[in-house]
């Protein structure tokens, strides 16, 4: 059994011969726009954004099919070339022949080494790879290469990088002729390629990006020669991994000041020939990367080319990332805590890469979509709380007035663009998240006076949620919703959330159910537009109503009783319930209430009295809540019992018996769960269905559906997917996760810890996941983890463990506590802890479990908060009074007692 190792308390972790495993990679990055990928073999790619790669974009099947990689050569006397790396012809034949050299990988946040041992050459080698986390534009190696045979080796060391240095759009689209645009020249130190044009959507353009590799000794000695086209170095029937210029040696490298123009670049770095004694090692550096000149790129990069410069900078990056990372759980299992150090890091990881940029991403163009960007906020909510205020407000100027959104981030923050490809459609889940994001808000800060911040709308040609255009509209009008007088229009975000969650609650199809549109959250269900609904998401929605008015009753609590609301909005309140049974009245409504904004807004707000808004949004909440429990709870013939989650385009039920088979989906169970549409009882039936339809312990946990059997053309494209893969019956973390969530909301916290133990340890087993420490997108029929890294599930995750899990609670500033630790995640020292920051404080929590209970057994008896007995009303609250009084520079210690 292959396994990795966890080295240290920050997770870093050792792997045996990890070029044994296909598909590895590990991000390397920083928040200055380098976004990087390198496998064990140093494969991958590195690029600034869609138009600017500096290596060739890779997507997951290029890491094994290209021959191109970040290599370092030693060519050796009297012997063959030998790579550092591993990619020669002949070490790539004795992959699996007992000649296989060793190697390890150790990897920790944004850093990888890999080490490689040759005993028939009696050398090892060590690549460690990183980008800067202080900001500079380079990606780094540091080559370590020492003899460990018994004579002398004599050899030359070279670096060998293929440079891309253009637009991802010309991998298959000029890729000869935008190669021409090269001019190539040799300095002192490197090569260095400026591009005389863009061949992009951006059209043809002056180029502005500067791109180079420049290397050196440990000692700042600078390679003595070059080779700066791919050409030229592959030689005639070459490649890169037998380039002729070391194999037949028919190519004399160039000098400093050389230059050229129209080839493939490569950063080819020759330095001087040396001999190696028994014992010896030499260091080689190497920085690649980009700069708006050349003299700005020699900047960044020279930076680095001293042992001591890069010593410097590996110990600030290790150091930055690891204090980025401020949650920490000690638990009775070690190797689930070092896991969760992971997956705290991966949210930051998409906040950087977006949902592209590394190679099993290989379908969008870089940014993210507007559900990424509020559940995102969820874990910076946890980990770094300081400044999202003006994040989330930011947000809500991406809101239409018609309750829609715009779908894709822009590059500032606050900055919106209807979608990637100008395709007008809405996702009928998108009104969901900014309330989960902005209620957590609260709950952490208490801050309630947030909701009665003024905020823009966001104006496209979209109208009437994707049904007409505005051709009034032009871009010159600023994105931005207008009154008739041409001003700016601007409303509270409590208005903002209303109008999302109000406008999909009128916007039903025959079932009386909120229409799919173009998906829900499952981006696969989008062939439904006409007739589709998710009674899945009219749970959710049902919550969120639930949500808004519990927290204008705390407005009015706080002495807010009443609002003003655009006046188009009172449509949206009618008072009359036997209209929400009256499908064509509500889809009336909505059209009228659409039309009123769609080009321009009056201006003019009514006063809405705080408590008829929250008896208008109580009952709304409690009629969908009734409707599905009463048409949806399904029983089939074998006795199970579950909710059906959607309508297909034929208008007909998806979930139940069928021909082909049962139909189940996890989504309709998540949300019926999570917003208390099921009771108590449902619950359990529920549980017992997905164990016995969807788990799947060889993949890790619940999967997302049932085999339906046949390519559903009337639902989603999803169904066209091998049964097992993505969408269509993986086990998709995400939803399973959400799933867990649900589970302990509800009181069921040994199932909810089912599905992240299942899990946990399916995606801790390597041998059957194949993936590094952290959770992926989903798991596949074959239990491979896919899409790592950049996932949402990350962020659930994280929340899960935190606020359900280990009951870290926000109750309106108040610091709460109601942990659902089982009895086996205590220690043996019956403790359990976690570290946090609350309120912009550092806390430790141990919860002591003296008594050894289980979870349905204890409850928080009392509160020891830095060495004193904490009293307050609420054995298991922390006031916020109290909080904010605690220094700022110190983490504080609390031990909550378990009776």
């Amino acid at each position: 059994m292959r396994q990795y190792q966890y080295l240290n308390e920050y997770a870093d972790f050792m792997l045996e011969d990890p070029e044994l495993t296909s598909y590895l990679y590990f991000p390397i990055a920083n928040e200055n726009g380098v976004m990087a990928s390198v496998t064990p073999s140093l494969h991958g790619d590195n690029k600034m954004e869609q138009n600017t790669f500096l290596l060739a974009p890779v997507s997951a099947e290029e890491l094994h099919n290209s021959k191109a990689s970040r290599n370092f050569w030693c060519d050796v006397v009297g012997r063959k070339p030998w790579s550092v790396v591993g990619n020669s012809s002949d070490q790539q034949a004795n992959l699996f022949q007992e000649e296989k050299e060793k190697t390890y990988l150790r990897a920790g946040v944004m850093w990888q080494e890999v080490e490689r041992i040759s005993e028939t050459y009696g050398l090892t080698a060590k690549v460690l790879s990183l980008v800067p986390a202080s900001g500079e534009t380079v990606e780094l190696m540091r080559v370590t290469i020492q003899n460990i045979g018994s004579d002398n080796i004599t050899f030359t060391p070279i670096a060998a990088i293929p440079l891309y240095a253009r637009s991802a759009d010309n991998y298959r689209d000029h890729r000869h002729v935008t190669s021409l645009l090269h001019r190539i020249h040799t300095t002192e130190y490197g090569v260095i390629v400026n591009p005389t044009l863009t061949f992009d959507e951006r059209g043809h353009k002056k180029n502005e990006v500067i791109y180079g590799v420049f290397g050196s000794t440990g000692e700042s000695n600078p390679p003595v020669s070059f080779y700066p086209t791919v050409e030229d170095f592959i030689g005639e029937g070459g490649s890169f991994e037998q380039p002729r210029a070391l194999y037949a040696k028919n190519t004399v490298p160039v000098l400093a000041g050389e230059t050229m123009a129209g080839y493939e670049v490569l950063g080819g770095l020759v330095f001087e020939k040396l001999t190696l004694r028994v014992g010896e090692e030499r260091t080689y550096l190497v920085a690649m990367g980009y700069g708006n000149s050349e003299e700005n790129f020699k900047k960044e990069a020279f930076k680095f080319l001293s042992s001591k410069a890069f010593e410097d900078i590996l110990f600030y990056t290790k150091n930055y990332w690891n204090q980025k990372i401020n949650i920490h759980y000690h638990t009775g299992n070690q190797d689930f805590d070092h896991f969760m150090h992971w997956v705290n890091f991966q949210p930051m990881l998409r906040r950087i890469y977006g949902c592209s940029f590394l190679p099993h991403h290989d379908y969008g163009k870089g940014g993210r979509g507007w559900r990424d960007l509020w559940q995102d906020c969820l874990a910076l909510l946890m980990m770094n709380p300081s400044g999202v205020r003006g994040m989330l407000q930011d947000n809500f100027s991406g809101i239409r007035m018609d309750g829609t959104n715009a779908t894709i981030i822009g590059a500032k923050q606050g900055e919106f663009i209807a979608d990637r490809n100008n395709i007008t459609r809405v996702w009928m889940d998108h009104g969901v998240w900014p309330l989960f994001t902005t209620d957590l808000y609260i709950k952490h800060s208490g801050d309630l006076n947030f909701l009665l911040e003024e905020v823009t709308y966001f104006k496209d040609m979209q109208a009437l949620r994707g049904e007409e255009k505005d051709t009034q509209y032009n871009d010159g009008l600023g994105k931005r919703v207008r009154t008739v007088e041409g001003e700016e229009y601007q409303g509270t975000i409590l208005e903002h959330l209303l109008l999302q969650n109000l406008t999909a609650f009128y916007d039903v199809g025959e079932h009386n159910h909120i229409r799919l549109r173009g998906a829900d959250w499952n981006d696969a269900l989008d062939m439904a537009k006409e007739r589709g609904e998710s009674v899945a998401f009219t749970a959710a929605y049902s919550l969120n109503l639930t949500t808004l008015a519990q927290l204008l009753e705390k407005l009015e609590e706080s002495g807010v009783t009443s609002i003003l609301l655009a006046k188009e909005m009172e449509l949206l309140f009618t008072e009359d319930i036997t209209c929400y049974s009256d499908i064509k009245r509500k889809k009336e409504i909505l059209y009228t209430y659409c039309k009123q904004v769609k080009e321009t807004v009056s201006g003019h707000k009514e006063e809405v009295l705080v408590s008829d808004l929250v008896c208008n949004l109580k009952n709304k909440s409690e009629w969908i809540k009734e409707h599905i429990r009463s048409e949806e709870w399904l029983t089939n013939a074998e006795g199970f019992h579950w909710f059906n989650g959607y309508y297909d385009n034929h208008g007909q039920r998806v979930e139940g018996d069928f021909a082909q088979g049962v139909r189940m989906m996890l989504t309709s169970q998540v949300f019926t769960i999570m917003s208390g549409v099921a009771t108590k009882d449902q619950v359990k039936d529920v549980i017992r269905a997905a164990d016995h339809y969807l788990y799947e312990e060889k993949m890790g946990g619940y999967r997302l559906n049932t085999d339906f059997g046949e390519v559903k053309l009337d639902l989603g494209r999803m169904f066209g997917f091998a049964y097992g893969q993505k969408e269509n019956g993986a086990v998709f973390c995400h939803m399973a996760i959400m799933y867990a969530n649900a589970l302990y909301q509800r009181g069921f916290a040994k199932e909810g810890y089912h599905v992240i133990d299942s899990l946990f340890k399916h995606c801790n087993n390597f041998d059957v996941s194949r993936i590094y420490p952290g959770i992926p997108e989903y798991i596949g029929e074959n239990g491979r983890g896919l899409y790592h890294y950049l996932t949402g599930s990350a962020s659930w995750l994280l929340l899960t463990v935190l606020t359900e899990m280990f009951g870290i609670k926000g109750r309106l500033g108040d610091l709460y506590f109601e942990p659902k630790l089982l009895l086996e995640q205590f220690r043996q020292d019956g403790t359990a802890k976690v570290e946090f920051i609350f309120a912009d404080k550092s806390f430790e929590v141990t919860y002591q479990n003296s008594k050894k209970m289980d979870v349905t057994e204890y409850q928080v008896a009392g509160i020891i908060l830095d060495g004193m007995h904490y009293k307050s009303q609420d054995l298991a609250c922390i006031r916020r009074s109290d909080i904010l009084e605690l220094s700022d520079h110190q983490k504080h210690f609390i031990t909550i007692i378990l009776s």
